[in-house]
């Protein structure tokens, strides 16, 4: 097995895993009902996906 021949710092080894970071979510507008939505999603809000109507959404009567 590969053995390294000198010991790394503490620097080293920290920064190694300091570039670690939690990418947050892309969101568009969706072109049915411009609500704000994830991308490669179904909109929550009504449904569509790529054009195509794929679920129903009951609307709540207020």
């Amino acid at each position: 097995m590969a053995v390294p021949k000198h010991k790394a710092s503490k620097k080293q080894t920290n920064s190694r895993f300091a570039n670690w970071k939690i990418a947050t979510a892309t969101v568009g507008e969706c072109p049915q009902c411009h609500e704000m939505k994830l991308n490669h999603r179904v909109c929550k809000h009504c449904g569509y996906y790529d054009g195509v109507k794929k679920i129903d959404i009951k609307q709540d009567k207020e």
